[in-house]
């Protein structure tokens, strides 16, 4: 499968973020701009889950731990938020982990604290495609 998975979602949740960060601006807190996406995506009738814990598994085992992305979108991305002058490679090294331990296949590392743009990056981990017969459908 080509790296269009999740195309059309990506570009609504895209949509969201970009209308967020036009009407907030940069610099403030990254939790304020986590509640005004939620906001925008409630609006846009976007499907998510905040905060939502997600479970790992190592051989069939699942783990005590969870992981905490900021938000799982669609049912099918991991997005994480920041509020930094500039996304770092730790930033995208989280998003990574998360998709590799939950074995989604797409993420979304987006930036408000960026002053010039929204700064975003789409991550890809094509190991974890499902084949296109059990490919999630966009809901609308």
């Amino acid at each position: 499968m080509k790296p269009e998975i999740y195309k059309d979602e990506g570009y609504k949740l895209m949509g969201a973020a970009f209308e967020t960060y036009n009407e907030r601006g940069y610099g403030l807190g990254e939790e304020i701009y986590q509640e005004c996406l939620e906001i925008e995506l409630e609006i846009r009738g976007i499907a998510y889950h905040s905060k939502q814990e997600l479970m790992c598994f190592y051989k069939g085992r699942e783990f005590k731990k969870r992981h905490v992305p900021d938000l799982f979108v669609f049912g099918c991305l991991i997005v994480e938020l920041k509020a930094v002058s500039a996304l770092a490679p730790e930033h995208e090294a989280q998003l990574i982990n998360y998709l590799r331990l939950t074995r989604q296949p797409v993420g979304y590392l987006i930036n408000f604290g960026h002053k010039e743009t929204l700064e975003w990056k789409r991550v890809i981990l094509s190991e974890f495609i499902p084949p296109p017969s059990l490919a999630r459908i966009s809901a609308d």
